[in-house]
C-alpha cells in the first residue's frame, strides 16, 4: 500500500492537487491495464507519452497522477496530482522506498550471456522454499526494474533481480535503486561494446554491481572467466567462484560433462548428479550460480538437483523445436559473439535421430562498435567450419558469409537476405529443408530472426 505522502518524501515532487493522505495499491504506467484506485504515472517513451494518456487514467478512475513539470496544469476531480522534474528518475525512487520498507535478501545479477536463464533457474530453485519475486521475462532497465519492485509486499521472502545495461553508469542507478545483499555477475563478454568500446569497458561496468552490494555482501562469481578472476583477487567481499577448470578457485566446480540430444549431464565437487533439459554445455555455468544460490540460502544437493532437472529453459534459447516436421535449434532471443560461439559449439554435437545437412541461419549482431566486422567476419569462419548452409540475414551477417566463403565453404550453400522472412522462405523454396536436416537460428533481438519459423 502507497500514500501520497510515501511518494511525496520518496520522489521530492509538489502536490498541486488533492489530500497527501490518500492511499493506493499500486503504481501503473499502462492505461490499458490500469484499474481504479491506482496510480498512474507517465513515462515518456521512445514510441509513447503517459502525458497524454492522464486523461484517461483518471476516466479509469486513477487516484493519484505523477507527472512532470511541464505542459499544462492538469486539473484531475477527485484525484491527487504530483510534480516530478522527472518520472523515470521517480518511478526508481519509489522503487527504492518500496525496497527499503522490507527487510529481505535481494539478489542482484549481471553479466554479458544467460543473464535471463541464471535469474530463471534461481527463481525456480529457491521458490522450492521461498517466495520470490522477480523481474518479468527481460525486463531489467530503469523501467522494467523499478516496476517489478513496486509489486513488493510482505508475502515476499526474497527478489532477484536481472540488471541489464548498454551504458555507462546503468548498473550503478539499479543496483541503487534495489540495494542488493547478493551479486552475481555470469561472464564478460564481447556485448554492447558499440557503448563500452572493449571488454574492459564491459568488466569496469558490470563490477560496478560489487561495490554497490549491502550486508552480508555476497559475490557470486565466474572464475573461468579470465576478468572475473581478477576480481577473486582483490575483492574484500564474500565471494564464491565456480567454474568447469579452476578446481583451487571454485567452490562450485562442474566435472564429467556429457551432452546428449537435448540434455546435459554432470557433476558438481565430483559428488553430485545434476541434468538439465538443454544441449547446450554453456548453461553448466549459469546452473552453477544457481547451484551456490541454492546452497547460499540454505537447501541441499538433493532438492537443488531435483528442481534443476525439472527447469524449462526460456523460449528462444537454444530449444529444439519442430516446425512442420523440420527439427530447429530456436536460440532467437538474442546474439552477441560469445552466445553465437557457445550456440555453434553446441550445434556442431547436436544429435538427431536422421542425420541431414546442419544448416545455420543467422542475423546481424548489434552494438559491437567499431569491433562489429571483425566479429561477425570471424564469426564466418566458425560457421564454415561445422556448417553445410548458411543463411546470412542482414548487412553485418553478409560479411560473415563472405568470410565463409573465403574459407572454403561452397558458395552454393551460401545464402544472403535482407531480412527473416526472407531467410524462412529461402530455407523452404531455395534450400528445400527436411525431416532429414536441422536448422540453428540465430541473431540479435531487433533482427527478429523468429520469423523465419512463419515462412
Amino acid at each position: 500500500m502507497f500514500e501520497v505522502n510515501g511518494v511525496l518524501e520518496a520522489t521530492k515532487g509538489k502536490l498541486i492537487q488533492g489530500d497527501p493522505r490518500v492511499s493506493f495499491k499500486n503504481i501503473s504506467m499502462d492505461t490499458r491495464s490500469i484499474k481504479p484506485g491506482e496510480a498512474f504515472i507517465a513515462i515518456k517513451g521512445d514510441n509513447f507519452d503517459g502525458h497524454d494518456f492522464i486523461n484517461e487514467a483518471v476516466k479509469k478512475g486513477s487516484s493519484c497522477i505523477i507527472k512532470e513539470e511541464r505542459g499544462r496544469v492538469f486539473r484531475a476531480r477527485g484525484a491527487a496530482v504530483i510534480e516530478v522534474k522527472d518520472t523515470i528518475k521517480a518511478l526508481g525512487s519509489l522503487a527504492r522506498y518500496q525496497r527499503q520498507r522490507y527487510d529481505i535478501p535481494v539478489i542482484a545479477l549481471t553479466g554479458s550471456n544467460g543473464k535471463t536463464t541464471t535469474k530463471e533457474m534461481i527463481a525456480h530453485l529457491l521458490s522450492r522454499r521461498y517466495k520470490v519475486l522477480k523481474n518479468e521475462g527481460t525486463k531489467n532497465n530503469q523501467i522494467g526494474l523499478p516496476l517489478t519492485l513496486l509489486k513488493l509486499d510482505v508475502s515476499f521472502d526474497l527478489a532477484v533481480l536481472e540488471i541489464g545495461t548498454n551504458h555507462f553508469g546503468e548498473v550503478r542507478d539499479l543496483a541503487e535503486i534495489c540495494l542488493p545483499n547478493v551479486g552475481l555477475i555470469t561472464n564478460i563478454g564481447p556485448a554492447h561494446l558499440e557503448y563500452f568500446h572493449d571488454l574492459n569497458g564491459v568488466l569496469r561496468e558490470k563490477r560496478t554491481l560489487l561495490g554497490c552490494l549491502r550486508h552480508p555482501r555476497i559475490a557470486v562469481l565466474n572464475a573461468d572467466d579470465p576478468l572475473l578472476n581478477k576480481e577473486l583477487k582483490k575483492s574484500d567481499k564474500q565471494i564464491f567462484p565456480l567454474g568447469f577448470g579452476v578446481k583451487r578457485r571454485a567452490e562450485f566446480l562442474a566435472s564429467d560433462i556429457r551432452s546428449r540430444q537435448n540434455r546435459t549431464e554432470f557433476m558438481v565437487n565430483s559428488k553430485y548428479d545434476f541434468t538439465l533439459k538443454t544441449s547446450g554445455c554453456y548453461n553448466i555455468y549459469n546452473a552453477l550460480a544457481a547451484i551456490a544460490l541454492g546452497r547460499i540460502f540454505g537447501m541441499g544437493y538433493a532438492d537443488i538437483s531435483a528442481q534443476l532437472s525439472a527447469f524449462e529453459f526460456p523460449q528462444g534459447r537454444l530449444k529444439l523445436v519442430k516446425f512442420k516436421n523440420i527439427s530447429f535449434i530456436d536460440d532467437t532471443y538474442n546474439a552477441n559473439p560469445a552466445s553465437l560461439r557457445g550456440a555453434l559449439e553446441a550445434f556442431s554435437s547436436f544429435k538427431v535421430k536422421v542425420k541431414g545437412r546442419k544448416i545455420l541461419v543467422m542475423g546481424d549482431m548489434r552494438e559491437l562498435g567499431t569491433q562489429a566486422e571483425f566479429l561477425h567476419r570471424q564469426a564466418g569462419r566458425q560457421a564454415a567450419a561445422l556448417c553445410d548452409v548458411f543463411i546470412a540475414v542482414g548487412k553485418l551477417a553478409r560479411l560473415a558469409a563472405s568470410s565463409a566463403a573465403s574459407c572454403g565453404m561452397p558458395q552454393r550453400g551460401i545464402f544472403t537476405c535482407r531480412s527473416s522472412r526472407e531467410a524462412g522462405i529461402t530455407l523452404r523454396e531455395k534450400i528445400a529443408v527436411g525431416p532429414r536436416d536441422i536448422v540453428l537460428v540465430k541473431g540479435s533481438r531487433a533482427m527478429k530472426m523468429e520469423e523465419v519459423f512463419n515462412h
